[in-house]
């Protein structure tokens, strides 16, 4: 046992490097007698090769070399670009070194230093084997020479942003903390089981999100109603029943602001309920609403009619003929404002009944049945005065006689639209903002008035169709300077010309935030740019169509919709920080 504790680690391995020695010198001592035996047994003749068998080993070595060739192409390896094949190379790599296996021992190709070699070693620049600390040294400068890259945005992501600027939101820098609680809400909706003291703003806002995502059903309605509430704002109804709508005015009975969109199950029985229950109605809004019977209309109009305020129809394709109506003017006499589009039982009469209301002060229509100039003429003669807001969407019998009724009527209008219409002239457009008693225009549409004769693609050269030149520029005279919101799409008429001298960077229009140039082929990067920097508050320009428009600077803040581009997106949203001094 002492003399065992006496043997050192060292000598215990010099021994087994001499055994292992030895061994190897006598097996090449043998290796050689043993072929010096063979040549001296071979015959002379034997020993000289053949000229077939010198053809034979040739054509086996030129196989082995491009059966190795061959291989290698398969594993990726290209050579430099200009460099032949070299037939030395390959026969070399045949007796080339292969790489150590893990657990062998290696000498870094770096530092010479011993390491042992594992599944993780890094190859060196010629091909050797690093050790630990040369690879990480190799790795920290690859790293630091390598260009950082771009962090990749997904494409849910991006679409929601895309989806947000085409609906009109420019956010500039991060959300706001109430914008990301509102999201956060939406997201775990079916989590919540009430929303508590929120204001009525927030409501609003939460129910159009969760309606954009269709998730208002029968469960999350109950979110939205309390008995202290007085309105209730339901941007999509797709999802509910009969009972759903009953309950509302169940949950809250002083209901005075009601907003139901898409609302397909509102039927006979909740008017009925409504009625009974004397919901005290003054601001009401209904859409797609057709399974309501003429006789339930006149009945809802007769009862609540004295207190409403504010009625918007839309969507309307069965119920609500001329008759229905004249019960709605003749028992809503303080109605304020009134919105009636899609309504496609409607015509002539109804504008006449309209005429009677002389406490409207905000008017928007949309009759797609056909109806008559001098019945639109007569309306506005009737009640023109009094109108702060007017909208005429697709009258398409109007002529400049209707134009000159709106200039001599219409004197205290903040927002005009009249669009899509192809009799009223550029003369006509001019007159009416020709010496205009009314005050500067806020909101301005007159998208689609031209002329749709299609032989003729630049209109009448005398007496231009629809808004052109002149009357674009008699528009910007008048109201340019309170001018906030301005659509003109589709109105081809107006030259290149007098773009320039609207938008030529000098003029100014402090407060113009929109602008709709849709269509408007003549409008080139120059014009853009002459828009931006003319209109210092603008915050959204839609371009679709205007393929003249290429590589615009847009300005930070501002977001360019629809330019088309191969290589971006839809929508362009400007970082570059502009100096608006002409």
């Amino acid at each position: 046992m002492a003399q065992s504790n006496n043997i050192s680690a060292a000598q215990i391995s010099a021994d087994y490097e001499r055994r292992r020695r030895e061994a190897q010198e006598a097996a090449e001592r043998e290796g050689v007698a043993n072929a010096a035996e063979v040549a001296e047994d071979e015959p002379q003749e034997e020993r000289v090769e053949t000229a077939a068998q010198k053809k034979k080993r040739k054509r086996q070595q030129e196989q082995a070399l491009a059966k190795i060739k061959k291989s290698k192409g398969k594993k990726g390896k290209k050579n430099e670009v200009g460099e032949p094949d070299s037939d030395d190379d390959a026969a070399w790599d045949m007796y080339t070194k292969k790489t150590p296996l893990p657990g062998q021992l290696e000498n870094c190709e770096l530092c010479d230093k011993r390491f042992t070699v594992t599944p993780y070693s890094k190859t060196g620049p010629d091909g050797g084997l690093l050790c630990t600390k040369c690879s990480k040294e190799q790795e920290a400068a690859r790293k630091k020479d390598a260009k950082p890259k771009k962090q990749a945005v997904s494409r849910d992501k991006r679409r929601h942003t895309q989806s947000n600027l085409l609906d009109g939101i420019v956010s500039d820098g991060a959300k706001s903390l109430e914008q990301l609680c509102i999201e956060k809400v939406a997201d775990n909706i079916r989590d919540v089981e009430e929303f508590g003291d929120l204001p009525k703003s927030l409501l609003n806002r939460l129910s159009q999100l969760l309606s954009k995502r269709r998730v208002i059903t029968s469960r999350t309605l109950d979110l939205f109603l309390r008995p202290d509430y007085d309105t209730i704002d339901i941007y999509d109804c797709g999802k509910l029943e009969v009972d759903d709508y009953i309950k509302m005015f169940a949950v809250v009975p002083k209901a005075q602001n009601v907003n139901l969109r898409n609302a397909g199950q509102f039927k006979d029985e909740v008017i009925d309920y409504i009625v009974e229950r004397h919901v005290p109605l003054r601001n009401l809004q209904l859409e797609a609403a057709n399974l309501v019977s003429n006789a339930v209309w006149a009945k809802l109009f007769s009862h609540c009619g004295q207190r409403l305020e504010y009625l918007k129809l839309t969507w309307l394709d069965y119920s609500m003929d001329d008759d229905t109506f004249d019960h709605l003017i003749s028992g809503c006499p303080n109605l304020k404002r009134l919105k009636i589009k899609k309504c496609f039982r409607l015509s002539d009469q109804a504008l006449s009944a309209i005429s009677s209301l002389h406490n409207l002060e905000h008017l928007s229509l949309r009759f797609p049945a056909p109806t008559t100039s001098p019945a639109l003429r007569d309306l506005i003669a009737s009640i023109g005065a009094n109108l702060r807001t007017l909208s005429l969407e697709s009258f398409e019998e109007a002529d400049d006689e209707v134009l000159s009724t709106i200039h001599h009527t219409c004197t205290q209008l903040t927002k005009l639209r009249f669009c899509e219409n192809d009799l009223c002239t550029d003369a006509g457009f001019v007159s009416l903002f020709h010496n205009w008693q009314s005050p500067p225009l806020s909101f301005i549409d007159f998208s689609s008035n031209r002329s749709i004769d299609y032989t003729q693609p630049d209109g009448p050269e005398e007496d231009p169709t629809g808004l052109a030149s002149a009357g674009f520029e008699t528009l910007m005279a008048h109201s340019g300077s309170r001018l906030e919101h301005l659509e003109i799409a589709s109105c081809r008429h107006i030259d290149y010309a007098a773009f320039a001298r609207v938008f030529d960077g000098k003029k100014e229009y402090p407060l113009l935030r929109e602008v709709n140039i849709s269509f408007l082929t003549k409008i080139d990067t120059t014009i853009a740019a002459g828009i931006f920097r003319s209109c210092p508050a603008m915050k959204k320009v839609t371009a679709f169509g205007c393929f003249n428009i290429s590589d615009v600077a847009v300005p930070k803040g501002v977001a360019l919709i629809g330019v088309p581009n191969a290589q971006d997106s839809i929508v362009q949203e400007g970082e570059m920080e502009m100096d608006w001094m002409p």
